[in-house]
């Protein structure tokens, strides 16, 4: 080996390495610049001038003013009439059982005194009535649990059972979540389809089942709602009115609602031809959209029309401004 080949291989071997080190630097550079870069477009928000905003048909409004009162969300279904027909044909029948037994056994009871009818006899009547006693009481208990007193019972009962039979009202019943319960009855409650969540109905209030289910360890409630709005044994969400302080706030059009990485979003309008994305909760359904406290006000202009549009142009780059894209 000569002499200056000694140096010469440490000399190479340094170089290659400081050359690597700045090769993977600058290479690193590059993700950490695009985060910075995406980050500061999402605070800028997305620019859309006058031309492009026509031409998507761009429409911002103020969200209107409310006030929301506390609600407990409930979930449940339509009942099948016939389900419930049955139900009642078998608490009827088990209630007919136990008359006639009973006249049964006060009629040999009559006869006995009379020396008409034989111990025996009177034993048998007296035996059939108490069979039949209970099982009615068997029943009757049953059908409290499943449908509640005022269908079992109600001075209502026969309307309420008429109208639902005949297809003028449905019924629906709802369950609270497990282990909660109700103080008292809810007045009326709002109820929507979960196929189809900006459309509610009303519903009166008719009754609650007697204690908790043992089953579900829920506290369930039946509300009528007229005509046929709903279909039969479709799951529904109930949203029923509780005591409390009234909350204020704003309601956000559905058609103003995005839902992106399963979260909710709105665009504020910050400027003439700025927009922001905004994220908002989605947990308070009401009749005009949805009830919103955080990150909006009644002083802010939210797009109505055309925020898909937005979103779309936002994760895809932006627009090209004036002719069409």
């Amino acid at each position: 080996m000569k002499p200056g080949n000694h140096f010469i291989y440490p000399l190479t071997v340094i170089f290659s390495i400081t050359l690597l080190a700045g090769c993977s630097k600058a290479g690193g550079d590059k993700p950490a610049d695009v985060m910075e870069k995406a980050e500061a477009q999402n605070k800028a928000g997305v620019t859309i001038d006058a031309a492009t905003q026509e031409r998507i048909g761009l429409k911002v409004e103020t969200p209107a003013a409310t006030q929301w009162r506390p609600e407990v969300k409930s979930y449940g279904r339509v009942i099948d009439p016939a389900t419930l027909t049955a139900a009642v044909s078998d608490l009827e029948s088990a209630r007919a059982a136990a008359e006639v037994s009973g006249k049964e056994f006060e009629r040999q009871k009559t006869l006995a005194a009379q020396n008409n009818a034989s111990a025996r006899t009177l034993e048998a009547a007296k035996a059939a009535s108490t069979h039949d006693g209970l099982a009615f009481e068997s029943a009757f208990a049953r059908f409290k649990l499943d449908w509640g007193s005022a269908l079992a019972e109600g001075t209502n009962r026969e309307t309420t059972l008429s109208v639902i039979v005949n297809g003028k009202a449905a019924l629906v019943r709802v369950d609270l979540p497990a282990g909660e319960t109700l103080p008292s009855p809810p007045a009326s409650a709002r109820i929507v389809a979960l196929t189809d969540e900006t459309r509610f109905v009303s519903g009166a209030f008719v009754g609650a089942t007697d204690g908790v289910n043992p089953q579900t360890q829920s506290q369930s409630f039946f509300f009528l709602v007229s005509g046929q709005p709903l279909t039969t044994g479709a799951a529904v969400t109930g949203y029923l009115e509780i005591s409390g302080d009234a909350t204020g706030g704003v309601v956000v059009p559905a058609s103003a609602i995005l839902r992106h990485e399963g979260k909710g979003w709105v665009y504020v309008q910050t400027g003439t031809n700025q927009f922001v994305r905004v994220e908002i909760p989605l947990d308070r359904l009401v009749d005009q959209g949805w009830f919103v406290t955080e990150n909006l006000s009644a002083t802010n202009r939210i797009v109505v029309s055309g925020a898909q549009t937005v979103l779309s142009a936002e994760l895809g780059g932006g627009f090209n401004t004036g002719a069409r894209d």
